[in-house]
C-alpha cells in the first residue's frame, strides 16, 4: 500500500515539475550548471550559492528545482574539460580525467564524452528510484555513521587508489602524504591556530584543490605537450552520432559495475559531510579491483570512466536526501541548498513530505525529468565538444592557459593563487617525467581536510584510543577492508621477487639436466 500511496505521489511530482514554469526553470539551470561545471574553479556549490538570491522572488518549489539542475548540470559539465584538456572542472571529476583525458588523445573524445554522460544518466536513475521509494528508512540507517564510520569510509578511498594504482607502491606512499602535507596548510581545525602558513595572511584560508589540480593537470600537461613538439593525438578526431549510438551500446558490457557504483555512490551521498568527491575515488577503485580489464585502468580504459561518473552523480542524488527528510546536509552543496528551505520558510523533516506536497514531489519529479532533459541535452552537443580537440595547438593552448589562469584566480580573488597554480604546473612535469603518480596526491589533497577532521573527532570520542576504529563494528568493517586493499599491491610485489628469486634458483639445475 506505501508503494501505491509513493507511485501516486510521484505521478503528481512528474506533473508539478513538468508544468511550464518549472519545466522553464530546470533548462535554464541545465545550461547554467553545464557551464559552471566547464569553468575550473566554480563548481557546482559556489554555481548553487551565486544563484540562490535570484530565486527569492521563485516559489519555494521553482527555487528548489532551479538550484538541483544547476547541479546536475555542472555534475555533467565538470566531464568535459577533464576529458578534453585534462583540468578538472569540479574536484569529482579528477577520476573521470584517469581514463577520459588518454581516451581522448587516441582520437576517441565522443567515445569518452558519451561514456560520461550516459553513465551519469544512469547512476542518477537509479539513485532517483532508491530516493522515491526508500528515502525515510535510508536516512535513518544513516545517522547510526558518525565520526568513526566516516573516517572508515574516507580510509577506504584513499586506498581505493593508492593501493591500486599498480605502479611502485613507494612512490604511490609518497605521493599520498604529499597531499596530506599540502592539506594541512591553513587553520587547525581544533585549535584554530595557524599552521604551514610560513607567515602568510593568504594561505591561512588554506591550499585550494582546485588550484593545485589546474596546476598539476593543465600546465603540466601544457609543459608536456611542448616537450612533444606541440603535437596532439586527438587532434585527427571525428565523430559521428553512429559513435555515439556505438559507445550507449557498450554499456551491456557494464551492468555489474554500473549497479555497483551507483549503489556504492548514493549510499555515500546520503552519509554527511561526504558527498560526490569521495564517491567518484571509490567508485573508481572499486571498479579497477573487481574488473577484469582492470590492469588497462588508466590508459583510456571505458569502464574507468562509467564507474566514478554512476557514483558521482548517484552521490549528488543521494546527498538531497538526509537533506530533505532529517534536515543534515549531505554535502557541501546541500547545506546550500538546506540554508535556502530556511529563507523559503520550509523547515526540513517528516513532517515536510506531508505539509509540502508539493515541494518535496515537484523536486523529485523534477529529478527525473532534468536528468532526462540534461543527458539528451549534453549527448546532442557531444560533436561540438569533441570538436574543440581538433583547434590547432599553437591556438588552443594560450587559450587553456588563460582558461586555466581565470579560474584559478577566481578561486579566492588573489594573485598567490596564480604563482601556486605555476609552481603545481612545473611539479606536475617533473613528477610526470620521474613516474611519479599524481592520482594519490589529489585523493589525499581533496580527502585530507573531512579525513583529518573525522580521525580527530573519532579520537576526542574514544578518549584518545584508536581502539573506537575496531570496537565499532561498521568502522571496523572498512578499516579492515581499507587496510587489505592498501597492502595488497606491497604483498604482491613480494610475492614477484619471491617467485623471481626462485625461478633464478631453479635455473642452473634445470640447465643441468
Amino acid at each position: 500500500m506505501d508503494f501505491i500511496r509513493t507511485f501516486q505521489d510521484l505521478l503528481y511530482g512528474l506533473a508539478v515539475a513538468a508544468s511550464p514554469q518549472n519545466l522553464l526553470v530546470a533548462v535554464i539551470g541545465l545550461l547554467l550548471g553545464t557551464a559552471i561545471g566547464v569553468l575550473p574553479g566554480l563548481g557546482g556549490t559556489n554555481g548553487v550559492a551565486l544563484l540562490l538570491p535570484l530565486t527569492f522572488h521563485l516559489s519555494p518549489t521553482a527555487a528548489i528545482i532551479l538550484l538541483s539542475c544547476v547541479y546536475w548540470g555542472a555534475i555533467f559539465g565538470g566531464a568535459i574539460t577533464s576529458i578534453l584538456f585534462r583540468i578538472p572542472g569540479e574536484p569529482w571529476s579528477v577520476a573521470t580525467m584517469f581514463d577520459g583525458y588518454p581516451l581522448a588523445r587516441r582520437g576517441k573524445p565522443g567515445v569518452a564524452l558519451t561514456a560520461a554522460f550516459v553513465a551519469s544518466f544512469i547512476g542518477a536513475l537509479i539513485s532517483i528510484v532508491l530516493f522515491t521509494f526508500f528515502a525515510p528508512p535510508l536516512a535513518e540507517m544513516a545517522l547510526k555513521f558518525g565520526p568513526p564510520e566516516n573516517f572508515a569510509v574516507l580510509l577506504l578511498a584513499f586506498a581505493s587508489i593508492a593501493g591500486l594504482e599498480g605502479g611502485d607502491p613507494v612512490k604511490a606512499l609518497t605521493m599520498t602524504f604529499l597531499g596530506l602535507l599540502l592539506a594541512t596548510v591553513g587553520f587547525d581545525i581544533v585549535s584554530g591556530t595557524p599552521r604551514m602558513t610560513f607567515g602568510l595572511v593568504a594561505l591561512q584560508s588554506g591550499v585550494s584543490f582546485v588550484v593545485i589540480a589546474i596546476g598539476l593537470f593543465g600546465i603540466g600537461e601544457i609543459l608536456l605537450t611542448v616537450e612533444e613538439k606541440l603535437r596532439l593525438d586527438g587532434l585527427k578526431a571525428r565523430l559521428s552520432f553512429r559513435e555515439v549510438w556505438e559507445t550507449c551500446r557498450m554499456f551491456r558490457n557494464y551492468i555489474g559495475t554500473l549497479i555497483r557504483s551507483a549503489l556504492l555512490g548514493f549510499w555515500i551521498g546520503i552519509l554527511p559531510g561526504t558527498g560526490a568527491t569521495p564517491a567518484s575515488f571509490m567508485g573508481y577503485g572499486m571498479a579497477r579491483q573487481f574488473s577484469p580489464r582492470g590492469s588497462r585502468f588508466g590508459t583510456g580504459e571505458v569502464e574507468g570512466i562509467v564507474a566514478p561518473n554512476t557514483a558521482a552523480h548517484a552521490a549528488g542524488i543521494g546527498s538531497l536526501l538526509p537533506m530533505i527528510t532529517l534536515g543534515i546536509p549531505g554535502s557541501p552543496t546541500a547545506a546550500v541548498m538546506l540554508a535556502g528551505l530556511f529563507i523559503w520558510g520550509l523547515n526540513p523533516g517528516p513532517l515536510l513530505f506531508q505539509e509540502n506536497r508539493e515541494f518535496v514531489w515537484g523536486l523529485v519529479g523534477s529529478m527525473y525529468l532534468a536528468n532526462v532533459l540534461g543527458v539528451l541535452m549534453v549527448l546532442t552537443m557531444v560533436p561540438l565538444f569533441a570538436a574543440i580537440v581538433r583547434i590547432p595547438f599553437a591556438i588552443l593552448a594560450p587559450l587553456i592557459v588563460i582558461l586555466c589562469s581565470v579560474g584559478a584566480y577566481a578561486v579566492n580573488n588573489q594573485v598567490l593563487d596564480l604563482w601556486i597554480m605555476l609552481g603545481s604546473g612545473l611539479a606536475g612535469y617533473l613528477f610526470k617525467k620521474l613516474g611519479y603518480p599524481l592520482a594519490p596526491l589529489v585523493v589525499a589533497l581533496v580527502l585530507g581536510d573531512m579525513t583529518e577532521q573525522a580521525f580527530r573527532q573519532s579520537l576526542i570520542m574514544g578518549q584518545g584510543s584508536p581502539a573506537i576504529f575496531f570496537t565499532r563494528p561498521i568502522a571496523a568493517f572498512f578499516v579492515v577492508t581499507a587496510l587489505a586493499i592498501f597492502l595488497f599491491p606491497f604483498a604482491r610485489s613480494a610475492l614477484r621477487r619471491a617467485r623471481g628469486g626462485a625461478v633464478a634458483a631453479e635455473a642452473p639445475g634445470t640447465a643441468g639436466s
